[in-house]
């Protein structure tokens, strides 16, 4: 199945959300694929909408699976001020699929 989330880079903050994303660590790239992500790619526009598409199996396991691995810890503590979040908690509290009304295969 295909999914679609929406979340919010603060403005000010873009550029250094797009440098961090240029160099994600090893362990993280590794913690994603095993979890589940697959054919993920995120999406940017220059207001701060980011948009995350993937392919997975299971949309609810891999979120959770990756919401309590270690390295995933470190990394959205890193991130979560880059954020604009509706919940004030964390970035992946406030991930949620985008209904698809329509797809041309």
């Amino acid at each position: 199945m295909r999914f679609c989330f929406p979340l919010k880079v603060r403005p000010d903050r873009v550029d250094e959300y797009k440098a961090r994303h240029a160099e994600v660590w090893p362990e993280m790239l590794n913690a994603l694929r095993d979890t589940g992500w697959r054919n993920y790619s995120l999406f940017l526009c220059p207001d701060g909408l980011l948009v995350g598409y993937l392919e997975p199996v299971n949309f609810e396991k891999c979120c959770a699976d990756m919401k309590n691995h270690l390295v995933n810890i470190r990394w959205q503590t890193e991130m979560s001020p880059l954020f604009e979040l509706r919940t004030g908690g964390k970035v992946d509290d406030t991930m949620y699929p985008i209904e698809e009304v329509f797809h041309l295969d």
